[in-house]
């Protein structure tokens, strides 16, 4: 099995974590959308990351897909999902939000990255903007407000949150003041440290290798993969 896709995308790389997590073995290629396009198509035409190819060969994409598949079809009973429903139901909302932080982070970045300033749409910026806001304060009210659950490492909810704050981080600090988030920056600082996310770090074309805090890239730069 492998994992194509560049880890500097927070979807690719909350798929190689949650891989790594539940101790399933698979092969990661970093192949870039963007710098190595007809390399990706070659594998999958669709060009999109992550793209999960089967051991007989199927392709898969979109990283929630494949990690249901994954803990579906898995032999152990290892799961990154809680079993009661309503603290299954919490898990959904705080994933759903870091999904939607992460999509809101990638739009900006490629409007402010992509796009000729001169075609850019403030209007369009403001609204993502806000959108991006209210997912993160949503999700600093979640962190906040159960914090054992948060305290986990192995659980989706924990992952994905840790990934798309980094990744907004590193993209977009001007955009999400850190100071606001307390509770974020001490997940993120936390799970940043466990093994399998520095086995996975968020490397790749306009990431600094340190994981350091950037501003939006000028145009023209590489930007993340989404």
């Amino acid at each position: 099995m492998k994992l194509i896709g560049m880890l500097d995308s927070p979807y690719v790389r909350r798929v190689a974590i949650s891989l790594e997590m539940l101790g399933i073995p698979f092969q990661h290629e970093a192949v870039s959308v963007f710098t190595t396009f007809e390399k990706f198509r070659s594998i999958n035409p669709v060009v999109k990351a992550p793209t999960l190819v089967c051991d007989d060969g199927e392709v898969l994409m979109d990283s929630s897909l494949i990690l249901q598949f994954i803990e579906a079809t898995q032999t152990s009973s290892l799961s990154l999902w809680a079993k009661a429903p309503a603290d299954l139901q919490h898990e959904f909302r705080a994933v759903s939000l870091a999904l939607a932080a992460c999509e809101k982070s990638v739009q900006l970045v490629y409007e402010r990255s992509l796009r000729p300033a001169a075609a850019q749409y403030e209007p369009w910026i403001a609204r993502v903007s806000g959108q991006l806001l209210a997912a993160y304060a949503a999700l600093e009210q979640e962190v906040q407000s159960r914090p054992v659950a948060f305290s986990a490492t192995r659980s989706h909810e924990v992952i994905t949150t840790a990934v798309a704050w980094q990744f907004t981080q590193s993209m977009l600090a001007d955009f999400v003041p850190a100071a606001h988030h307390p509770g974020l920056v001490a997940l993120s600082q936390r799970m940043e440290a466990q093994p399998e996310f520095l086995r996975y770090p968020p490397s790749g074309p306009g990431v600094p290798a340190s994981g350091v805090t950037q501003q939006v890239q000028q145009p023209g730069k590489a930007s993340p993969e989404g």
